[in-house]
């Protein structure tokens, strides 16, 4: 008994020790806090970037990037775990064989910076090298100053590059100099010196000393100029060009064309452009005069990969472009240019064509060719593209334009742009679009072989859809022309539809009165579109020419049934066809049906209510990138999101049976991307939590099995959590939200609130936010890292009352969560961005239970806002307050009452809460006045106000130093109002105009 005690005492001793290592161990781990987020971590956070998988689905490759840095490229076998990284990878490709991996690296970020800081010339900058690796080596070859790479798109085992140009020599090279200049820098050297010394003599004769120090200092400018021409005949750079020559065209590099099975290669010279076919039998090469040599001339070339012999199909051009094969690469088209000067005020391209077997390209169209229009030309601008069954050339006409008046001097011209009220559309518009109405060409065919050309496009009738790949005798014609006045407060245009038969251009108008966008059927029998005043879908029969309603007998809604706008709702879609044009596949908001496109037969719910039932949308997955329509009997893949809980799923289908979808696999994620193998079945899948966003693989979506650990960043770092929460609004609505709590959250803490919203966001419950420089809002990983709540609620609009709307949604989730005993209630702050930024603006003139509120290009004055115009696009606001996001529904004559009880600036003396306005003077969307209105107006009455103009800076922040800079102060002030910090300096004093520059206000 005793022996047993003692053996128990030495027994519980033991425990004892061992139970006192283990707290004291975990209290040490228990005790090491998780860090805040800072400012520095922006630049270095990574991300998953590009992403690739090899078509037998044993290999994928994806990119590894930070914010602001050096990234890296790396290669996986997704079977033996081989795996090789190679630093600032980028712009990658697989062969289609599976067997390479090919990819550019960039220069180094510092080495880059430093090319910068020291302003070097961009042919001194550092440049590209490209990487060739075979999948499964750890060699990696490296080729360094490449310009660009291709590949064929279906062919395998060659690769072309082109190089940049020889690194610049820093020996100076000698060229002749004409005894002519040598005399002139003789004789103004000799007036110098003669002047210096009459200097010396004139001072002695009392001669006045100005005029000689004058007169000699002409002579030394003039000798200073003739030395300057002196240098430019002398040097040369390291390729020989010319100083006197810049201007010309440029001239070529080498090309690189390079088997990959037996690593040989081969060189061409003077290399402007290249272009594999589609299966890689033959390489087109377009190469450039020497400027060393006045007889050598501009050519095109033909490589043929299979025989290794080298055609020229052009020679003495001047620029060719818009090369094009046909589908077999037996034949080819291209437009050239070879009968001006490079400084010919007027050039005039031709269409040209090869065939194989022949002895080099002919002219194919010009501008005289029969049936082309009176006044057009081929155009240099437009693409050229040959019919899948390579029957018909289709390629762009333009309106021959005149010469440039050379007699006209710029400086006395008058500037000026002339508004009409008849425009199509308004000057602002017109002048974005310029550039692209300078290149405005029309859709031209043409039968290989034939002389005629039919001019399918003109000005009545600008756009032009190839059918069947260009098959078809048919193409699909749509304008605007006639409806356009009215996109200045509709938003959209009224558009016809014409069939137009590619044998005469004879076009047949099809509807007239549809605002709905047309396409046609994958084999051409139907042209079909989506209605939206009448919310219906409709067919053309190509063959009859009858009209359908073909969804009228579908029950449930096909459109956006959440739309708070006054304008018609967006549909759910169109998923596709069956093959022969048998049936079309329609979406409603959760569902799939099979509709007949002569609305003969009923609809069919293929998904059997499925996703109606389960409050789950289903939204169809293209897999095959080249698939145009579905098979009889094919199982499809469709994703889906469960609306009330917003887990993600995927599911599979029966193309044409009516079924329940099978339910593959459902959880708390959110899929961001899907990529299927070509020749496998084999996924690579992007999911999200709010914890991570990584790469997962697998053939079975249920057992998917990850690939990236990208999240490791953040182990030691206090995340956040996200909760999906729902409360009744002022009006007995219902309404949801993202509450996002810092990772070491404290129920028995009281935590500051900031509260950002848009719109509806609460889908977004399980995405990946990661931590980055402000554009214009707050960052939410930071800010709960540091301690704040930050809560995301929907909101629910009514017609003409939007700024009510946010009232009712964002106030009522203000006073729910002040319930809350985590939540302190006097720490409350509000943050938006543009259409955010009103609410902001309008909240702060309704309520003062917020503390604080940053507010980022909001309109602040509906009335003036109105009629304005937003610069980026050249559009008129019109549209938005009559039919889109501003929701008024009226006219400002019509109900200038909501303009101005909607308008923030018209109840600036409400205002208690301290505001802190972002609004920059290059914003292209919200004219920046609104804010100064809104600044000025709180100004004048001393009310607590702040206004950060970023110089050169679009409606949210480009560049990434204002994005850094936005990201402190946001942090600053909120800190200040919400947590008692000190305020920094331009917080309570500002910044005078004297200090810009020197000091940027950000110390306490």
């Amino acid at each position: 008994m005793c022996t047993l005690s003692n053996n128990f005492k030495a027994q519980f001793k033991n425990m004892k020790q061992f139970l006192l290592s283990l707290l004291l161990l975990g209290g040490i781990a228990y005790g090491q806090t998780k860090q805040p987020l800072d400012h520095s971590v922006y630049d270095n956070w990574k991300s998953v970037g590009e992403r690739y998988i090899s078509n037998d689905g044993n290999y994928v490759v994806y990119a590894i990037n930070a914010q602001e840095g050096d990234g890296a490229m790396l290669i996986r076998n997704l079977n033996t775990g081989y795996e090789l990284q190679v630093n600032r990878g980028y712009n990658a490709v697989i062969t289609e064989d599976s067997r390479y991996a090919i990819f550019r690296i960039k220069p180094s970020y510092e080495q880059t910076r430093q090319a910068k800081i020291k302003k070097k010339k961009p042919d001194d900058m550092p440049k590209d090298s490209l990487a060739i690796i075979t999948l499964g080596r750890d060699s990696v070859t490296k080729v360094s100053r490449v310009k660009s790479y291709k590949t064929p798109e279906k062919g395998s085992g060659w690769l072309a590059y082109l190089m940049e140009k020889s690194a610049p020599d820093s020996a100076v090279k000698k060229r002749h100099v004409p005894d002519s200049i040598k005399a002139r820098v003789d004789m103004l050297t000799k007036l110098a010196d003669s002047l210096i010394r009459r200097s010396l003599d004139s001072i002695k004769g009392k001669i006045e000393k100005e005029e000689v120090i004058a007169a000699a200092k002409k002579a030394v400018k003039e000798i200073y100029k003739k030395a300057d021409e002196l240098e430019m005949l002398q040097l040369e750079d390291a390729e020989g060009d010319d100083a006197a020559s810049a201007g010309g065209a440029k001239e070529g590099t080498d090309l690189v064309l390079q088997n990959l099975g037996n690593n040989s290669s081969i060189t061409f010279k003077l290399v402007a452009d290249y272009q594999f076919d589609k299966f890689g039998k033959r390489l087109l090469i377009e190469t450039t005069k020497n400027k060393k040599d006045s007889n050598s001339i501009g050519m095109l070339l033909l490589y043929n990969l299979q025989e290794g012999k080298t055609d020229t199909i052009m020679r003495g051009l001047n620029e060719a472009a818009n090369f094009s094969f046909d589908e077999t690469g037996n034949q080819l088209a291209f437009v050239a240019e070879r009968d001006s000067s490079s400084k010919a005020l007027q050039k005039f391209y031709k269409l040209w064509y090869y065939q194989q077997g022949a002895d080099s390209a002919v002219l194919a169209a010009d501008k005289n060719t029969p049936g082309m229009h009176l006044g057009n030309t081929v155009s240099e601008n437009g693409k050229i593209e040959f019919s899948k069954d390579g029957q018909k050339l289709f390629f762009q006409v333009a309106p021959v334009q005149p010469p440039k008046d050379t007699t006209l001097v710029d400086f006395e011209l008058a500037r000026l742009d002339v508004w009409h009220y008849n425009d199509d559309y308004l000057q602002p518009q017109q002048l974005k679009q310029l550039p692209r109405e300078l290149k405005r060409s029309y859709t031209t065919v043409l039968l290989p072989g034939n002389k005629e050309v039919v001019q399918l496009a003109d000005a009545e009738v600008e756009d032009i859809t190839l059918v069947d790949e260009g098959n078809a005798d048919w193409v699909l014609g749509e304008t605007t022309r006639g409806n356009r006045i009215s996109l200045q407060w509709e938003g959209r245009q009224v558009t016809t539809a014409y069939i137009i038969n590619t044998r005469n251009g004879r076009k047949t108008k099809i509807d007239n009165k549809s605002y709905g966008n047309y396409s046609a059927s994958p084999d051409g029998q139907y042209v079909y579109w989506y209605d939206p005043a009448a919310k219906q879908y409709f067919t053309f029969n190509v063959d009859n020419g009858t009209t359908k309603n073909i969804s009228s007998k579908i029950t449930v809604p096909l459109y956006d049934t959440e739309n708070d706008v006054p304008d018609y709702p967006r549909p759910a879609g169109v998923m596709g066809w069956m093959k022969n044009d048998q049936y079309v596949l329609i979406q409603d908001e959760y569902d799939a049906w099979l509709v007949d496109p002569n609305a003969l037969e009923p609809p069919v719910n293929i998904t059997n209510s499925y996703g109606r039932t389960n409050k789950i949308a289903l939204d169809y997955v293209k897999l095959d990138k080249e698939q145009r329509f579905f098979q009889p009997g094919e199982s499809i893949m469709l994703k889906g999101q469960q609306k009330q809980n917003k887990e993600a799923g995927y599911f599979s289908t029966v193309i044409d049976k009516k079924a329940n979808p099978k339910k593959i696999g459902m959880g708390a994620y959110a899929i961001n991307s899907i990529i299927k193998a070509d020749d496998a079945a084999v996924y690579l899948v992007q999911q999200s939590t709010p914890a991570a966003s990584e790469l997962y693989y697998g053939s079975n979506f249920a057992n998917l099995r990850q690939i990236t650990t990208v999240a490791e960043q953040q182990k030691d770092v206090n995340w956040f959590s996200t909760e999906l929460v729902r409360w009744k609004m002022f009006d007995g609505k219902m309404s949801e939200g993202i509450l996002f709590k810092p990772e070491n959250f404290d129920p028995k803490k009281k935590y500051p609130v900031i509260f950002y919203f848009y719109e509806r966001n609460a889908d977004g419950l399980y995405n990946y936010r990661a931590p980055a420089p402000s554009a214009s809002t707050i960052n939410i990983p930071y800010f709960t890292s540091n301690g704040y709540i930050v809560f995301d609620p929907n909101i629910y609009y009514k017609d003409g009352e939007p700024g009510e709307s946010a009232y009712n949604s964002i106030v009522s989730a203000a006073k729910y969560l002040s319930k809350m005993p985590w939540v302190d209630s006097t720490r409350m702050a509000i943050q938006g961005q543009s259409w955010g930024g009103y609410q902001v603006a309008y909240l702060v003139t309704r309520t003062n239970i917020f503390r604080a509120a940053g507010a980022g290009a909001p309109v602040s004055n509906m009335t003036s806002a109105y009629g304005g115009i937003r610069w980026g696009s050249g559009l008129n606001r019109q549209f938005q307050y009559e039919k889109s996001q501003s929701r008024i529904g009226a006219t400002l004559w019509e109900r200038p009452d909501l303009y101005i009880k909607n308008s923030p600036l018209f109840a600036v003396p409400k205002i208690k809460t301290p505001l802190l306005l972002m609004h920059n003077d290059e914003d292209g969307a919200v004219p920046w006045y609104q804010g100064i209105e809104m600044f000025t107006a709180m100004k004048r009455l001393g009310k607590k106000v702040w206004l950060l103009q970023y110089n050169g800076e679009d409606h949210n922040l480009v560049q990434r130093k204002n994005r850094k800079d936005l990201s402190v102060r946001l942090a600053q002030f909120f800190d200040y109002y919400l947590k008692d910090a000190p305020p920094a300096q331009w917080i309570k004093e500002g910044l005078p105009a004297t200090e810009k520059g020197r000091s940027w206000g950000l110390d306490y």
